[in-house]
């Protein structure tokens, strides 16, 4: 059973409940979470909340270690053979909608990156903004180009990084074969009215700053060059950090970006409403 949604729609709750109800665990596709020194910016489970459940993928990484999704796709098939030998129903959450399609459907095989090429592209972003990102992935790759989502930097970073390691466009190993999976899959998205869904967001934004966001931060400040660190809630408290932004504007911009990851993030489950029933709180 999958029970994806927007950020802060209310998954880890929903998820635990069905859980318990289902005598069963849970596999996070947070892609987020992953990171055990990301705790409070990311919203991860509490103490409490992994000890209600077994859980599977939460802080189970550590900032440094590559991943990606065809490793998570591949440890998460894996895994699943021994989880439905003890229990009939095994519950996945999470917001990111490419992990779960990963392990619902396959992904196409891509190449691993090679790590000088991703530092070149990645410092193409960081130093010459989207703007050249976008350039460079329109000369490598147009046909991505015109479909692709061009404020997701991180898949257009992808998709240059590839075209440029093989020597021909991203789009042409992209198949989109849906691979038959040995287990029946029930997919349930969480929804709340659009003005619900915000005011949680910017409370919960409120409740991390309560929660030691801010000191979270500060102690990842020396590695905040690291992609897995290049996300919403950390990048504008590392602009605060170095003096670009005050606290005040940071915080807002946190919340004004986590809205906008939140609409994206339904745009994507809408995308495949014939997948999923929605299911309004």
């Amino acid at each position: 059973m999958v029970i994806a949604g927007a950020t802060a729609v209310g998954k880890t709750q929903y998820a635990i409940q069905t859980a318990i109800d289902c005598e069963s665990v849970i596999i996070s596709a947070d892609s987020r979470q992953f990171y055990r020194e990301m705790k409070i910016g990311t919203a991860a489970p509490t103490p409490e909340e992994l000890a209600a459940v077994p859980h599977y993928f939460v802080g189970n990484l550590s900032i440094h270690d590559y991943y990606s999704v065809s490793v998570f796709e591949q440890e998460v098939l894996q895994l699943l053979p021994s989880l439905f030998a003890q229990h009939s129903v095994v519950v996945m959450t999470g917001g990111s909608g490419l992990y779960i399609d990963a392990v619902c459907n396959g992904i196409d095989e891509l190449p691993d990156p090679d790590p000088e090429l991703r530092a070149f592209v990645n410092n193409l972003y960081l130093h010459d903004g989207i703007e050249a990102l976008r350039t460079e992935l329109r000369r490598v790759d147009p046909a991505y180009y015109n479909r692709c989502n061009l404020a997701d930097h991180k898949r257009m970073i992808r998709a240059v990084e590839v075209s440029l390691q093989m020597g021909q466009p991203y789009s042409d190993f992209l198949q989109n074969t849906k691979r038959q999976r040995d287990f029946d899959i029930l997919k349930i998205c969480l929804v709340r009215p659009r003005e619900v869904l915000f005011d949680r967001i910017n409370r919960r934004v409120d409740q991390m700053m309560e929660n030691g966001l801010l000191d979270e931060v500060r102690s990842l400040y020396p590695y905040k060059h690291l992609n897995s660190l290049n996300t919403v809630g950390y990048k504008e408290l590392f602009d605060y950090l170095d003096g670009k932004l005050s606290l005040e504007q940071a915080i807002t911009d946190i919340k004004t970006h986590t809205r906008r990851y939140a609409k994206r993030q339904m745009t994507w489950f809408k995308r495949n409403d014939g997948e999923y029933q929605f299911v309004e709180l």
